[in-house]
């Protein structure tokens, strides 16, 4: 009986010889994700099977020495789960984030993932997951953009140009290439920097890049609206989309958080989210009100919905416009919003998809777990 177990280990420069800045293969991944979602082949942490993970948090004044201390983005987060389909994996990613990060030139956040068999749990691929978490996380804006923004959009507006801005612009020109104009709003020079080198490298159909000094300037005549900032934990505090100046047929796509005037999220958009079960998970484990603990603005519509203003059916979930069960876009007038939650899942398909690549091609460098196990 071969009991040997060995893994594939993929560093960051092997992940990029392996195609995980492929965006136009990303949103086709992401795609058939949400589809695999919808028919229900999947586990995900929690009772529920729908939980985005386990996050550790510190206390504001540790007792002990050593115990880091509380403070912004400072915590680690474990993202588990299996995904059925055409990937029949389990997996995990696992991060630590910290934003002091950034004063010794690092990424606020590193992490890694985890792909295991499913029926063994044997390990099959350890990966660097920054630029797989980066990729799939614009991928699924992207599909959003395939599906809900207008045919005709050509200007997107980027508030928050760090790496979600990045990657969610480079999935907008995959779906929607007659895109040729980006306005940026940003806080500090050197990130508005980096988003114009990414763009003009990245993105050479985008002819005008427009740096804009505030929110409602990047807002007013843009046919696509990401808001990749990130945010405090308060709704009061949240960046301010004032509904005069959104343009009529704006999609607006947020991984993160915004404040609206609740009577337009209520009665003046379509409300669309990646998959309603994940918002539902988020109930249960921060009950209402969610959205100042989560940050993501479909808890906004389960609050509204908790509140008694709306009701389930009008929080759409996009597979169910992919699949025609519900329609997406109704009108060149429609405003959309579409909340994008993130999901260990996504981190499974994307994984599962480079590493296959990387199996085919011979990249990374395999090690052994054992030849045979000590104690089994």
């Amino acid at each position: 009986m071969d009991t040997a177990i060995k893994f594939l280990y993929l560093s960051e420069p092997d992940m990029i010889r392996a195609g995980v800045t492929d965006m136009d293969a990303c949103v086709e991944a992401m795609e058939d994700l949400l589809l695999t979602l919808h028919k229900g082949d999947y586990v995900m942490g929690g009772k529920n099977h729908n939980s985005h993970g386990c996050m550790v948090t510190f206390p504001d004044d540790p007792e002990f020495d050593g115990m880091p201390k509380n403070a912004e983005d400072r915590r680690f987060m474990a993202m588990p789960a299996y995904l059925g389909g055409r990937y029949q994996m389990a997996g995990m990613k696992w991060y630590g984030s910290n934003m002091e990060n950034k004063k010794k030139g690092l990424p606020r956040s590193i992490l890694m993932m985890m792909l295991n068999d499913k029926d063994t749990g044997a390990p099959l691929a350890m990966m660097s997951a920054n630029l797989l978490s980066s990729y799939r996380t614009g991928g699924i804006p992207g599909v959003g953009c395939k599906y809900l923004a207008r045919e005709a959009a050509k200007t997107v507006a980027i508030i928050g140009p760090g790496v979600m801005g990045k990657t969610s612009l480079r999935a907008f020109v995959s779906v929607r290439p007659g895109i040729d104009t980006v306005k940026i709003k940003g806080r500090g020079q050197k990130s508005i920097d980096s988003f114009v080198a990414f763009v003009k490298e990245e993105c050479p159909g985008i002819k005008n890049i427009v740096i804009c000094d505030s929110i409602e300037e990047a807002v007013k005549d843009s046919d696509i609206i990401s808001m990749t900032t990130t945010v405090k934990d308060s709704e009061a505090e949240f960046p301010y989309i004032d509904t005069k100046w959104i343009k009529k047929g704006a999609l607006i796509s947020m991984p993160s958080a915004a404040r609206f005037d609740e009577d337009f999220l209520v009665n003046g958009c379509k409300k669309v989210v990646d998959n309603y079960k994940l918002y539902e998970a988020w109930e249960e484990e921060y009950p209402y009100p969610t959205y100042d603990q989560v940050q993501i603005v479909g808890s906004k519509f389960t609050d509204l919905k908790q509140m008694g203003k709306i009701t389930r059916e009008d929080i759409i979930d996009v597979a169910d416009v992919i699949t025609g069960e519900r329609k997406g876009r109704e009108s060149e007038d429609e405003i959309i919003v579409y909340s994008v939650g993130g999901m260990p899942v996504e981190d499974i398909a994307w994984g599962a998809t480079v590493y296959r690549r990387a199996l085919k091609e011979g990249i990374g460098v395999e090690l052994p777990l054992w030849d045979k196990p000590e104690m089994a």
